[in-house]
Protein backbone atom coordinates (compact mmCIF):
# COMPACT_ATOMS: atom_id res chain seq x y z
CA UNK A 1 0.00 0.00 0.00
CA UNK A 2 1.51 3.34 -1.45
CA UNK A 3 1.77 6.10 1.57
CA UNK A 4 3.58 8.87 -0.18
CA UNK A 5 5.75 10.86 2.17
CA UNK A 6 5.02 14.12 0.40
CA UNK A 7 1.30 14.49 1.17
CA UNK A 8 -0.55 15.00 4.05
CA UNK A 9 -3.78 13.04 4.87
CA UNK A 10 -7.15 13.08 6.90
CA UNK A 11 -8.23 10.91 9.19
CA UNK A 12 -11.07 10.89 6.40
CA UNK A 13 -8.67 8.92 3.94
CA UNK A 14 -8.34 12.08 1.72
CA UNK A 15 -4.99 13.45 0.68
CA UNK A 16 -4.01 16.87 -0.21
CA UNK A 17 -0.57 18.21 -1.72
CA UNK A 18 -0.18 21.93 -1.04
CA UNK A 19 1.78 23.83 -3.45
CA UNK A 20 1.44 27.93 -2.15
CA UNK A 21 -1.84 28.52 -2.19
CA UNK A 22 -3.44 26.21 -4.20
CA UNK A 23 -3.81 22.34 -3.64
CA UNK A 24 -4.63 19.06 -5.55
CA UNK A 25 -7.43 16.38 -3.40
CA UNK A 26 -7.93 12.69 -3.46
CA UNK A 27 -8.75 9.67 -2.21
CA UNK A 28 -6.13 7.44 -0.60
CA UNK A 29 -4.39 4.11 -1.60
CA UNK A 30 -6.42 2.60 0.91
CA UNK A 31 -9.65 4.17 0.32
CA UNK A 32 -9.78 3.24 -2.90
CA UNK A 33 -8.92 -0.66 -2.19
CA UNK A 34 -11.67 -0.61 0.63
CA UNK A 35 -14.22 1.01 -1.41
CA UNK A 36 -13.18 -1.58 -4.57
CA UNK A 37 -14.26 -1.31 -8.10
CA UNK A 38 -15.29 2.78 -8.08
CA UNK A 39 -17.87 3.02 -11.05
CA UNK A 40 -18.83 6.99 -10.43
CA UNK A 41 -17.46 10.12 -8.58
CA UNK A 42 -19.88 13.27 -7.93
CA UNK A 43 -17.94 16.95 -7.24
CA UNK A 44 -21.44 19.20 -6.56
CA UNK A 45 -19.54 22.25 -5.21
CA UNK A 46 -17.09 23.40 -7.96
CA UNK A 47 -16.53 27.25 -7.50
CA UNK A 48 -17.89 26.82 -3.86
CA UNK A 49 -16.09 27.88 -0.63
CA UNK A 50 -16.29 25.12 1.90
CA UNK A 51 -14.93 24.86 5.68
CA UNK A 52 -12.56 21.77 6.49
CA UNK A 53 -14.49 18.51 7.00
CA UNK A 54 -17.22 19.65 4.88
CA UNK A 55 -18.93 17.23 2.69
CA UNK A 56 -17.82 18.08 -1.56
CA UNK A 57 -19.65 14.96 -3.46
CA UNK A 58 -19.54 11.35 -3.24
CA UNK A 59 -17.83 8.44 -4.67
CA UNK A 60 -19.52 5.66 -5.95
CA UNK A 61 -17.98 2.04 -6.02
CA UNK A 62 -19.79 -1.30 -6.63
CA UNK A 63 -21.25 -1.86 -3.42
CA UNK A 64 -21.32 1.62 -1.65
CA UNK A 65 -21.20 5.00 -1.57
CA UNK A 66 -19.13 7.36 0.27
CA UNK A 67 -18.61 11.15 0.98
CA UNK A 68 -15.93 13.36 0.02
CA UNK A 69 -14.70 15.81 2.25
CA UNK A 70 -12.55 19.04 2.49
CA UNK A 71 -8.77 18.30 4.23
CA UNK A 72 -8.72 21.99 4.48
CA UNK A 73 -11.02 25.08 4.18
CA UNK A 74 -10.78 26.55 0.40
CA UNK A 75 -12.54 26.69 -2.96
CA UNK A 76 -12.68 24.34 -5.26
CA UNK A 77 -11.41 25.62 -7.89
CA UNK A 78 -11.32 22.29 -10.95
CA UNK A 79 -13.00 19.21 -11.15
CA UNK A 80 -10.82 16.49 -12.68
CA UNK A 81 -12.40 15.73 -15.50
CA UNK A 82 -10.75 12.69 -16.52
CA UNK A 83 -12.35 10.71 -13.52
CA UNK A 84 -15.78 11.51 -14.89
CA UNK A 85 -14.98 9.67 -18.27
CA UNK A 86 -13.17 7.07 -16.23
CA UNK A 87 -13.73 6.27 -12.49
CA UNK A 88 -11.54 3.45 -12.49
CA UNK A 89 -8.66 5.90 -12.57
CA UNK A 90 -9.11 6.37 -8.99
CA UNK A 91 -8.44 2.73 -8.14
CA UNK A 92 -5.54 2.24 -10.68
CA UNK A 93 -3.80 5.63 -9.98
CA UNK A 94 -5.12 7.39 -6.56
CA UNK A 95 -2.08 9.90 -6.17
CA UNK A 96 -1.58 11.12 -10.28
CA UNK A 97 -4.39 10.92 -12.40
CA UNK A 98 -7.16 9.61 -10.27
CA UNK A 99 -6.80 12.73 -8.11
CA UNK A 100 -10.51 15.08 -7.75
CA UNK A 101 -10.21 18.22 -6.97
CA UNK A 102 -8.01 21.36 -6.95
CA UNK A 103 -8.85 23.68 -4.38
CA UNK A 104 -7.38 27.17 -3.78
CA UNK A 105 -6.54 27.26 0.12
CA UNK A 106 -8.30 29.78 2.70
CA UNK A 107 -7.96 27.78 5.53
CA UNK A 108 -5.13 26.45 8.05
CA UNK A 109 -3.81 23.18 7.72
CA UNK A 110 -3.95 22.23 11.21
CA UNK A 111 -5.12 18.65 11.74
CA UNK A 112 -4.25 16.83 8.81
CA UNK A 113 -1.67 14.07 9.44
CA UNK A 114 1.48 13.56 7.87
CA UNK A 115 2.55 10.18 6.38
CA UNK A 116 3.55 8.21 9.51
CA UNK A 117 0.41 8.95 11.13
CA UNK A 118 -1.62 8.24 8.56
CA UNK A 119 -0.34 4.59 8.54
CA UNK A 120 -0.69 4.47 12.26
CA UNK A 121 -4.48 5.38 11.75
CA UNK A 122 -4.63 2.87 9.32
CA UNK A 123 -2.71 0.42 11.07
CA UNK A 124 0.39 -0.22 9.00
Amino acid sequence: MKIPEDLKYTKEHEWIKINGSTAVVGITDYAQSELGDIIYVDVTVTGESLEAGTGFGTIEAVKTVSDLFMPVGGKIIEFNSSVNDNPAIVNQDPYGDGWLVKIEITGTTDGLLDAEEYKKLIGI
